[in-house]
């Protein structure tokens, strides 16, 4: 079946792309072999010294993502990956279906491409109906899960597996694999089966335990659970930004990592899935607007438009041109049509034209038919989820052509094929580490740099030594402020940290100084500019971090402003996904903007989220710590949330290894009285306070508890030296909501906390309004210690 263009309006490139673009093409059509090489697009940043740790290599002569002539990702089918340097001849025979070969010098090996098992259209149509039969088999057989659009996408996910990525199943996390994304995570049977076919460790057990306590086929995809699968989607939408982010983290790499002599050391593609309701949520258009902004032309979308959602027909609530908004947001769109094995062609022939585009990000519409096969609820919201039933299971062999009446059957034939995908990508793999290897050899200045950006947990020696010391003589000022002192500190010595603002970089004071910004044409850039767009700032950077696990996002907004974020940080933490979340402007205290900017209940419902580290620092020192433990963290997100009115630099009792252990404190002698406990900006009035309770006979404690998740992991030997539990009269001080505090004040504490909303003033006379003053919370100690 024709494959139906509908290509975006060109976009005119600026001048000075154009320019270079045309000096391009000169240099491609000239016979002189040094010449073929296009232009790169560089961006400015600092001279380093040579002698600089982490600095990168010289950039090859080519803009980003740019085919050079004879380059193997200009082949379709049985291209050749991996390879530095590559100079690759294809000989094509046949004008269909033809073999095609290539001889490609990567070190004096060579390769051979071999025709795709696909090409047989017979093969090709049993490999399809294998994965849909499963799909059947597998709902049926736990009476659970969402079979329609995995029946209908069958084609386009046997292509894309067997012929167009390249991955390892021995080796899933190897860094040079092309990734795929399912944002629609209820199809995830569709890429179990995949996984299975292709030799990952999904077993036909697997298969099986569907949704099943305990497997490894969860109802939705889970990146902690299943080999091959990299993030966790679900809530629809996310993975699409995830990708964005995957798509972002690969240019990158590229441009801090490729060399003239290493030209394709980083070179993959990024590929995701996403249905009709993905395209109604917010945070694909705020994704796709910034893969447009950006030009992220290794990054191909499939928009899987069968028209149905739950409730039915899409045009109940959907009506506008979904590919025309993407192509409006400087995407390279197509459209093809897709039911079974004789539409291969097509989608070839898309994503051969996608591969070609390398200044735009593609997307491919794919028109399916929900449920394909199945001759009652094809095309119908009844096929979105829910077992098939007996009789409906054999029409669907009758229709479909399946001789086989024994379930879970998959005839060897299809295993023989799909597992010439997995023997490809494992000869690239290895080619990969051969040419890293080799990488490292020419280039050994560099080698710790291809570490820290393609190895998991990978940090650099002494890199916390470079993190300022503050002393009590430091002058005063915001921990937002004391958090742009680190960061632009850690920055040199942490060359994996990268990230930005929701347009806010002024005011939450997160930018590296002197650094470039990522933009187009300038992929190096570590500054991150999102635009006001929070929730697709959360969700990309989520895709940054899983995209090798070695990248450190930062992304930084006001704390009011992560309501925009909820999803992505529940997933950041689901997925285990090592994000720096910097949320300023924590509490009352920012003043006069008032209570739609005053986070009241933010605080405790961060904390509410499971695998989430929230860390509130009250001072220079604990901020200082709060990068340490966030950085070390290589499990999870970290939310710091900074103040925005000035504090004391240091503070009695204050250390960086307490906020590593998530609270500490001293003071007070034996015997104590009272333990006043607090975090953020109110540590220091109950320092103060503290301090005229002591002058009056009392023993006094203070304790930080900066990060409730930390001190819980905790010995209990250690958490009871801190909150000796025969101190029962605690006073717990903090600007929030009071959720959780009952916990460690105990039946006889109490709670100074903000139980309404904030209001607009200036942050002193709020924070008096509320009663947080150090009179104030003399007066509560009085009463818990029974002075009138």
């Amino acid at each position: 079946m024709a494959s139906h263009l509908l290509l975006a309006p060109q976009i005119s490139p600026p001048a000075s792309l154009a320019s270079r673009a045309a000096a391009a093409a000169a240099r491609a059509s000239s016979p002189d072999p040094r010449h073929r090489r296009t232009s790169s697009v560089r961006c400015r940043r600092p001279v380093l010294p040579s002698s600089r740790a982490f600095a990168r290599p010289e950039l090859s002569g080519r803009r980003r993502g740019e085919i050079r002539p004879g380059s193997d990702r200009t082949a379709g089918v049985g291209r050749v990956r991996g390879g530095g340097g590559l100079a690759a001849r294809c000989l094509r025979e046949g004008a269909e279906g033809g073999e095609e070969r290539a001889d490609v010098a990567d070190g004096g090996k060579t390769a051979q491409l071999e025709k795709s098992p696909l090409a047989d259209e017979s093969l090709a149509a049993t490999c399809i109906n294998t994965i849909r039969m499963l799909v059947v088999d597998a709902v049926n057989n736990v009476n659970a899960g969402h079979p329609g659009s995995a029946m209908g996408l069958a084609p386009l996910g046997a292509l894309l597996f067997a012929e167009e990525m390249h991955f390892d199943p021995a080796d899933p996390a190897w860094p040079n694999r092309d990734r795929f994304i399912l944002s629609n995570g209820h199809v995830c049977l569709l890429q179990y089966c995949l996984l299975h076919l292709t030799g990952y460790n999904i077993q036909m057990e697997d298969l099986k335990q569907l949704a099943k306590l305990g497997s490894k086929t969860p109802g939705h995809p889970e990146n902690t659970l299943t080999p091959g699968i990299e993030v966790t989607t679900g809530p629809l939408g996310q993975g699409f930004a995830n990708a964005v982010g995957m798509a972002a983290a690969e240019a990158h790499l590229a441009a801090r990592l490729n060399t003239a002599d290493f030209p394709d050391l980083i070179d993959h593609h990024t590929f995701v899935l996403f249905g009709d309701g993905c395209a109604m949520e917010g945070v694909v258009q705020e994704a796709a607007s910034l893969a447009g902004h950006w030009g992220l032309g290794k990054l191909i979308a499939f928009y899987d438009s069968n028209q149905v959602t739950i409730d039915g027909s899409t045009s109940l609530a959907l009506s506008e041109d979904v590919i025309g908004r993407l192509a409006a947001l400087r995407w390279h769109v197509q459209r093809v049509t897709v039911r079974d094995a004789a539409d291969l062609d097509a989608i070839r022939a898309a994503i051969r034209e996608a591969k070609r585009e390398t200044q735009r990000p593609s997307l491919i519409q794919v028109d399916t038919v929900i449920g394909f096969g199945s001759p009652k609820r094809q095309g119908t919201s009844a096929a979105h989820h829910g077992a098939f039933g007996e009789e409906e299971t054999k029409a669907i062999r009758k229709a479909l052509h399946w001789p086989y009446s024994e379930p879970f059957t998959v005839p060897d034939k299809v295993y023989q094929a799909m597992h010439l995908a997995a023997a490809r990508g494992q000869s690239a793999a290895a080619s990969w580490r051969d040419q890293a290897a080799h990488y490292r050899q020419c280039h050994p200045d560099w080698a710790a740099l291809l570490d820290a950006l393609t190895v998991p947990g990978r940090l650099p020696a002494g890199w916390e030594d470079s993190l300022p010391s503050f002393s009590p003589s430091t002058p005063p000022d915001a921990t937002r402020g004391y958090s742009e002192a680190c960061l632009n500190a850690l920055v040199h010595s942490l060359p994996n940290l990268l990230g930005g603002s929701a347009d806010l970089a002024s005011s939450n004071k997160v930018a590296f100084h002197g650094l470039p910004d990522f933009s187009r044409g300038c992929f190096e850039g570590r500054n991150f500019h999102y635009g006001v767009r929070e929730h697709g700032m959360a969700a990309i950077s989520n895709g940054l971090a899983l995209h090798s696990r070695a990248l450190i996002p930062v992304a930084a907004t006001f704390l009011v402003f992560s309501d925009y974020m909820r999803p992505a940080l529940r997933l950041a933490a689901l997925s285990a996904a090592r994000v720096l979340f910097v949320f300023t402007h924590d509490s009352i205290g920012l003043g006069e903007d008032g209570p739609t900017h005053q986070p009241v209940e933010h605080l405790p419902s961060l904390r509410a989220i499971p695998n989430l580290h929230v860390i509130r620092p009250g001072n220079a020192t604990e901020t200082a710590g709060a990068y340490v433990a966030a950085v070390r963290r290589s499990v999870g997100p970290t939310a710091i949330l900074l103040s925005r009115q000035k504090l004391t630099a240091q503070l009695e009792g204050s250390s960086r290894e307490g906020v590593l252990r998530g609270g500490g404190g001293g003071g007070g002698g034996g015997g104590l009285d009272l333990i006043l406990i607090a975090s953020g900006s109110e540590l220091v009035l109950c320092q103060e306070a503290a301090e005229k309770l002591r002058l009056e006979g009392y023993r006094v404690r203070v304790v930080s508890l900066v990060c409730w998740e930390l001190f819980q992991q905790q010995p209990q030997e250690y958490r009871d030296a801190v909150l000796p539990p025969h101190v029962t009269k605690r006073l717990a001080v903090e600007a929030a909501r009071s959720q959780g505090w009952c916990e460690w004040v105990g039946p006889q504490g109490s709670v100074l906390s903000v139980e309404r909303f904030g209001a607009s003033g200036h942050y002193l006379e709020v924070f008096h309004k509320f009663g947080f003053t150090v009179e104030n919370i003399v007066e509560q100690a009085y009463k818990l210690l029974g002075k009138s």
